[in-house]
Parts: structure tokens; sequence; C-alpha cells
């Protein structure tokens, strides 16, 4: 099968072309113009995969968390596209999609018997956060959420899959959101804090899901905020989103 995925959830910009397994990536980080840049990209990833728009059998897509303004560009992007090629979309979680590209550039982290907690910066004092299977990182152990720091600490603690006693938790870390002290603190066993999302990880995410009959239509695809649209309002009034 073939996947068209786009992210621009957080400081990247990124398309892949999954096809059949093998798998294509246009990356670049980039905080702004991410609107001008996607369809370059689209046409990139495509020309180089030999591949049209029509020869696509879904398209998928970081449904979220992540960052307001990147979410909308992306999800309008892939509804736009779905809708005038008549295609199917796969929404992807962005943790899920961290965890699973913070474990490919790590191979190592799949043979540990411990979790992946995937984290981004929400601010506002709050992460993004989910945690996930090292072995499977597409399997949510503790569902997606916002939270402050010393929360997340507190609901693993819960949960009880760290002790918060231990010197050194029995986790490995990826993404922006350990910047905190609460979670830098737990000292997990590996930390990726520079890991990003990938548009490759979202492709490969989605075949699975696809296999599954995870799909929506174009127009019925909608973002996970997590927060909101209240706190939304009152965020930008505070300080325009970038």
């Amino acid at each position: 099968m073939k996947i068209l995925a786009i992210d621009t959830t957080s400081g990247a910009c990124s398309v892949a072309l999954y096809d059949h397994g093998a798998v294509r990536e246009a990356f670049v980080r980039a905080e702004r113009d991410h609107t001008r840049r996607l369809l370059p990209m689209v046409e990139q990833v495509l020309a180089e995969g030999q591949c049209s728009l029509s020869q696509i059998d879904t398209m998928a897509v970081s449904k979220g968390p992540g960052s307001f303004t990147g979410l909308r560009i992306a999800i309008s992007c892939v509804q736009g596209l779905a809708f005038s090629a008549d295609k199917p979309v796969v929404p992807v979680s962005s943790l899920a999609a961290l965890a699973c590209g913070a474990v490919r550039e790590n191979p190592q982290w799949a043979a540990e018997s411990v979790p992946v907690l995937a984290a981004l910066d929400a601010r506002m004092q709050e992460v993004y956060w989910g945690l996930y299977d090292a072995s499977s990182p597409g399997k949510p152990l503790v569902d997606d959420q916002v939270s402050a720091p010393d929360q997340v600490v507190s609901t693993l603690v819960a949960e009880q899959y760290i002790v918060e006693s231990e010197p050194c938790a029995p986790l490995l870390g990826a993404g922006p959101g350990w910047k905190y002290t609460p979670l830098a603190e737990l000292n997990p066993r590996a930390l990726a804090l520079d890991a990003a999302i990938h548009a490759q990880d979202i492709a490969v995410l989605a075949a699975d899901l696809w296999g599954t009959g995870v799909q929506v239509s174009a127009e019925a695809l909608e973002p996970a905020y997590l927060r909101n649209e209240i706190t939304w309002k009152k965020r930008e009034r505070i300080r325009p989103l970038k």
C-alpha cells in the first residue's frame, strides 16, 4: 500500500511517502513558513517516489496534540489533498510518532523492558505526554494528555510505573517536554531530548492503523488539541502563537 504522510505539529515540517514498507521523507526544522513549504515538499516526495496523488491509498497526518497553529496547517493541507483526490485519512497521535521516532533513532531501546514517555512542551508550564511500549511504540500504555510536569510524575506513581524514591526511573524519555525539572529529575534510563516528530513515523504507524480499519473521511478529520477552545483563546490573548 501507499501512504502520503504530513506533519507540522511542532518546530519541524515533514512529508513522507510509504510504499509497501519502504519510506522516503523530506524533513526540515522550521518554526515558521510551514504553509509555504508543505506543497513543494509533497511534490518533491511524490516525484522522488515516482508516484502521483491518485496512486496513494490513503493519507496520514498527526492529529495532535501539539502546536495549535501547526496542527491546523497540517490538517488543512491533508484535508484539501484528500478531498481533491477522494482519499481517506488515517489520523495518528503525534506523541506515538514521537515515541516511534525515538526508538527508530535508538534501536537499542526496542529491547528495553521499560516504556517510552513521550513529552512535548505545551507551554503554560505544561506538557503534552503519553506513555508507549518501547517494543511497539504505537501501543499506548497511558492515554495522551496535558498536565503540569509534577502531575505527570504523580500519575506515573499512581499507575505504578515508577516509584518516587528510585534514583533512576524505569523509563525512556523522548521529546523537549523533558526539559522541565520534575521530569528531568526522574533520571530516565535514556533520554532523547531533541527527538522530533517525523512524517515517516506517522506513515509507519498509519500503515498499522490502516490494517485495523482506522480511517476517516477528509471532512471528518479533526485535531486532538487536548486543551479546550477557551484555554487556547486565553493563551492567544497572553501571547500570540507563532
